[in-house]
């Protein structure tokens, strides 16, 4: 009795993890890439502050400090370039005027939704051009996975 070829057996999981992080940075520079990111003159830490800025509201450094992962310090880096760029001010919080709130200047919303859009309308086009219409379900899928492990909450491994 013949048999066909034999199944590929699933890579390791820690294959798997090396091939998706490399992956992920490439998409991530060009990403950054086609959407303008590098002609604004800052860093993809900055934009990330000024994006939770935009989203937020008036804030407080210490929030955005909470929301970005980062130290206080880090933070207060990001903010003074971009304090220097014009894109976000502080002003005294009226219920608290010890305490500082941030806010976003009206080009930094319009600078920040063009990068999405631009991010937003490559990933479109190489949808089109490279994703053949039967492996959209393939990447819808994909996308899923990504989803989920976003939001994976992982338990260190004790041994």
């Amino acid at each position: 009795m013949t048999t066909g070829p034999t199944p590929a057996l699933p890579a390791p999981p820690s294959d798997t993890a090396q091939r998706l992080n490399q992956a992920m940075k490439r998409l991530r520079a060009r990403l950054r890439a086609e959407s303008g990111q590098h002609a604004t003159g800052l860093t993809a830490t900055q934009l990330a502050v000024l994006a939770e800025v935009v989203r937020e509201g008036p804030v407080t450094a210490a929030r955005l400090a909470a929301l970005e992962h980062v130290t206080p310090q880090a933070i207060a880096q990001s903010l003074a370039v971009l304090k220097a760029a014009g894109l976000v001010h502080g002003a005294p919080d009226p219920r608290d005027g010890r305490r500082k709130l941030i806010s976003a200047d009206p080009s930094a919303g319009a600078l920040i939704e063009r990068l999405l859009a631009g991010r937003a309308s490559f990933l479109a086009r190489a949808i089109t051009q490279v994703v053949r219409p039967e492996e959209r379900a393939d990447l819808e899928k994909a996308v899923e996975l990504l989803e989920r492990l976003a939001g994976a909450e992982i338990h260190p491994h004790i041994p």
